[in-house]
């Protein structure tokens, strides 16, 4: 069985026991939400489409988180003028639980909820500074081999004296 929902202003098609992203919605992590706003339901043998809406259908959905979604760049430039901008955003989102498409009459129990616990926010610790230790730390002493003492370099010979050039014949 499945359904087509207006969420915030768009249509999404929901299935019970499925995520779903949406954008944001006023509502608390954690509680239960009931959606009226049903477009279409199908149960595989019968579509029932509403005009606009079919009455006494609703969606039973948990919120469970509420977050960002990827950030998407906005590149403007004009060219030959000096001009370019580049701006970003950030859809904020909301994460539902779909939990049952409920009919006519139909009321849900929170208590008999299948969806998954909604997850801690992360909380990013800040970096440790690295600890410099003042004394190194003592090694095991290995027997140390003989240096051998490094070869002097030789001096260079000196150069000869340049050559003179041969004086130049006149031509005859």
């Amino acid at each position: 069985m499945y359904a087509i929902v207006d969420i915030a202003g768009q249509q999404y098609k929901v299935e019970g026991r499925r995520k779903l992203k949406v954008h944001r919605l006023e509502a608390e992590e954690g509680k239960h939400v009931e959606l009226e706003n049903v477009l279409l339901v199908s149960d595989g043998k019968t579509v029932t489409v509403g005009t606009p809406k079919v009455e006494g259908f609703r969606i039973a959905a948990k919120v469970l988180a509420h977050s960002k979604g990827d950030k998407v760049l906005v590149f403007k430039k004009k060219r030959r003028k000096g001009y370019q901008t580049l701006n970003g955003h950030r859809q904020a989102l909301t994460e539902l639980w779909i939990e049952a498409i409920l009919g006519k009459g139909e009321k849900f129990d929170a208590a008999k909820s299948t969806a998954p616990k909604a997850l801690a926010p992360k909380v990013i610790a800040p970096k440790k500074k690295a600890v410099q230790k003042t004394e190194p730390a003592e090694a095991p002493k290995k027997a140390a081999a003989p240096k051998k003492k490094a070869a002097t370099k030789k001096a260079a010979p000196k150069k000869s004296a340049a050559k003179k050039s041969a004086p130049k014949k006149d031509k005859k």
